[in-house]
């Protein structure tokens, strides 16, 4: 992992992201406080699981669903899925 600042990181953006598929990710800061954070894709599952993480409708999903789980044992997968669906919750 390497710790640059924006300036730095665009100047040499290029560099970070082979930097980042070899060391891990790269933080990016500005005024010395972490802005961002540069992450190598791997393969495109990475890309649907960064997407998710941080979809506000699917957090909602997951957070009602280990509510579910701790009260009455959760749902079938095959639900849940379907639950995902009609909420038009995607990775895009």
């Amino acid at each position: 992992m390497n710790i640059v600042s924006i300036a730095d990181a665009k100047a040499r953006l290029s560099a970070y992201i082979r930097e980042s598929k070899e060391t891990g990710p790269v933080i990016i800061t500005r005024n010395g406080r972490p802005a961002a954070i540069l992450l190598p894709v791997l393969d495109e599952d990475d890309i649907e699981r960064l997407l998710l993480a941080y979809n506000p409708k699917f957090r909602q999903l997951i957070e009602a669903a280990e509510q579910r789980i701790e009260e009455t044992g959760g749902i079938p997968h095959e639900e849940f899925w379907q639950s995902v669906e009609e909420m038009g919750v995607s990775s895009s």
